[in-house]
């Protein structure tokens, strides 16, 4: 299903409650408390998208699971922070790549071949008697 597909609002609340088995009025209290965000059309009435449904079955599987309206719009909160963070580090990454690559062609014009040639050193001998004097 394309993007425009799952956040276009298209369901009445009556039909977004039957599709997710809630009663409107959970919908509605839900909104209250911020876990929710219909659209509204011009004359106020709400209209629900595909992700608000999803949404919707992820506060009800919280909930099912024990967690009270206040944890599970701190959870959620806490999950939108965490993937906000995911795609940061993910261009962070990116970044970082490039930046290590921009720097590896850098050096590859800044090296100078270097031909190595042995260079001559003088020799020390000692004499017979020991003197440490050079021959």
């Amino acid at each position: 299903m394309s993007n425009e597909r799952r956040t276009r609002a298209v369901y009445v609340i009556s039909v977004a409650a039957e599709l997710t088995g809630v009663h409107p009025q959970t919908l509605r209290v839900y909104e209250r408390k911020g876990l929710l965000d219909p659209s509204r059309t011009s004359g106020g009435s709400r209209r629900f998208s595909e992700e608000d449904l999803d949404r919707l079955r992820h506060i009800q599987s919280l909930t099912t699971a024990g967690v009270n309206l206040e944890g599970v719009r701190r959870v959620m909160e806490l999950e939108a922070e965490v993937a906000r963070l995911r795609e940061e580090l993910a261009a962070t990454r990116v970044e970082a790549r490039e930046a290590v690559a921009v720097t590896h062609r850098q050096y590859r014009r800044e090296l100078v071949p270097l031909s190595q040639h042995l260079v001559p050193t003088r020799s020390t001998r000692r004499t017979a008697q020991g003197s440490g004097g050079y021959a």
